[in-house]
């Protein structure tokens, strides 16, 4: 198993990213090597000042960085030695299993779609994230915020891939699917979400369970919640906030400690033909560590072979 990571990504990097391959390694098996992705010479010699052995990793020189400013399309292109692009090169050739950054989202996005690409069969891939359940465990969100505005049919395969995900990357058995709106009728929300409604209700391969309100999302009624990709990217910078908010509010509490991004370490691209995590521009080592070992078990799960035959 070979596991990339872009060692530049990130506004703390490489020292947040060499330190969190560091700790993942630890738990890491032989036969599971991390790659990293940067300038060759710093990384090994981070890894050196650090006491750790530098043959634990592999290396690829990739010396160029794009900031999270750059425009994506334009990084990817014009910057072939960039980390982000070397990274997506070697996982289209299938010298890496998945890849992970902390960088520029776009450009992890389009990096993605134009390497690996999407699916056959899947109209737009998402990116999902956790949500804390009250009582214990996590539920999936998505998409929030490959798509801002979307169809009917890209939700319906939403749930799809949000369900497989909780499936054979969570263990969840026959997860609930809930669609986010403004009210449990049928007949509430938008044009989007009534026009989706049917098709959810009519499609065999989830377990749908209707619609589910936001005071709803921290709870047991779904393990699945599906949106557009502008609705749940506000969510999703709202619930971070949460954990902020009880720092500074000086209280201490496991549901709202489930909500600091590191637990959980990145976001995965679903509906691309490799594991793709895109990790949050501040992580700190522990992130990284938990995005890389979401990377494992996306990998072993063969999550990206049950996406094929869901859509065959």
């Amino acid at each position: 198993m070979k596991i990339g990571l872009d060692v530049l990504g990130g506004d703390y990097a490489p020292n947040s990213t060499i330190l969190g391959a560091i700790e993942a390694q630890k738990v890491l098996k032989n036969d599971q090597r991390i790659v990293l992705i940067g300038n060759e010479e710093d990384s090994r010699n981070r890894i050196i000042e650090a006491g750790v052995d530098p043959l634990l990793f592999d290396y690829i020189h990739a010396p160029e960085n794009i900031s999270m400013h750059e425009h994506p399309t334009k990084a990817i292109t014009q910057k072939p030695n960039s980390s982000v692009a070397k990274g997506f090169e070697l996982l289209k050739n299938g010298e890496i299993d998945s890849f992970s950054s902390a960088g520029n989202t776009g450009a992890m996005l389009v990096g993605a779609m134009f390497s690996v690409k999407t699916i056959p069969g899947v109209l737009r891939p998402a990116i999902a994230t956790n949500v804390p359940k009250l009582k214990n465990g996590y539920g999936i969100l998505l998409d929030v915020g490959a798509n801002a505005d979307c169809k009917p049919e890209m939700l319906n395969q939403f749930a799809i891939l949000g369900s497989l995900y909780s499936e054979h990357v969570y263990g969840v058995p026959n997860p609930k699917v809930g669609l986010l709106n403004i009210g449990e009728e049928e007949e509430k929300g938008n044009i989007l979400t009534i026009s989706t409604y049917p098709l959810l209700k009519s499609n065999p391969k989830i377990n749908f369970i209707g619609n589910a309100e936001g005071r709803d999302l921290f709870t047991d009624q779904a393990d699945v919640y599906v949106c557009d990709g502008y609705t749940g990217n506000v969510v999703l910078k709202l619930a971070e906030s949460f954990y902020v908010v009880t720092l500074k509010k000086g209280f201490k509490d496991d549901f709202f400690d489930r909500f600091n991004y590191e637990r959980y370490g990145g976001s995965p691209i679903l509906g691309v033909n490799a594991p793709v995590i895109i990790g949050h521009g501040i992580s700190t080592p522990e992130a990284i560590k938990n995005m890389l070992l979401l990377s494992k078990d996306m990998i072993e799960s063969k999550f990206i072979d049950k996406i094929r035959s869901a859509f065959n």
